[in-house]
């Protein structure tokens, strides 16, 4: 099964603070070269590090005020062509992120906050009928110990 994760979750350093968000099992499907890692924000041409960002109603702000919206919709655009091309219907995503977000996202005050909704890579990859979960839910963190164990 070929499956997409967040570079973030495979150990690559590209969140907006500079750093990964690793988790063991990704990183080590990621060693094996079962899984493709994307950020689609590096892949939008946005920096690291880099302001954070939040989506707020149809644009994504950074916390600066700077609309940040094309870069969001460009690098999501282009981690779903990788997705396509690799032959992936699963993604397991960062939780919460702006582009990667399953579910729930941050609320666009910097607050912390968490409402209902999806990341822009999300969107997309729900668009295109993949199968999206994140590092947090029951499911991905089963699938990945059950994945693990049988390569």
């Amino acid at each position: 099964m070929k499956i997409v994760v967040s570079a973030c979750l495979a150990g690559f350093s590209c969140r907006y603070d500079g750093k990964a968000n690793t988790v063991p099992h990704i990183e080590e499907l990621y060693k094996r070269n079962l899984v493709l890692p994307v950020c689609p924000e590096c892949l939008g041409g946005l920096p690291i590090p880099r302001v954070p960002c939040e989506i707020a109603g149809d644009k994504v702000i950074s916390k600066t005020g700077a609309d940040c919206t094309n870069a969001y919709m460009q690098g999501a655009f282009i981690a779903l062509q990788y997705a396509r091309f690799y032959g992936a219907k699963l993604a397991i995503l960062k939780a919460k992120s702006p582009s990667c977000g399953v579910g729930q996202i941050y609320d666009g005050t910097f607050t912390r906050t968490l409402i209902a909704g999806d990341g822009i890579f999300v969107q997309m990859l729900k668009a295109n009928h993949f199968f999206v979960c994140t590092e947090k839910d029951d499911f991905g963190e089963k699938f990945l110990q059950t994945y693990i164990g049988s390569k």
